[in-house]
């Protein structure tokens, strides 16, 4: 069986300038940050 590809993206692209990103998903927003310590986390 052959394994499907995985999307790779960096951060850098999707962030540009930005801390923090709105991502929609079957219509509620949640918000993509980058913190201090740089590290991602993920809220609604």
């Amino acid at each position: 069986m052959k394994e499907k590809e995985e999307m790779k993206v960096e951060s850098k692209d999707i962030f540009k300038k930005e801390k923090t990103i709105e991502i929609k998903h079957d219509g509620q927003s949640y918000f993509l940050k980058i913190t201090k310590a740089n590290k991602l986390i993920l809220t609604k």
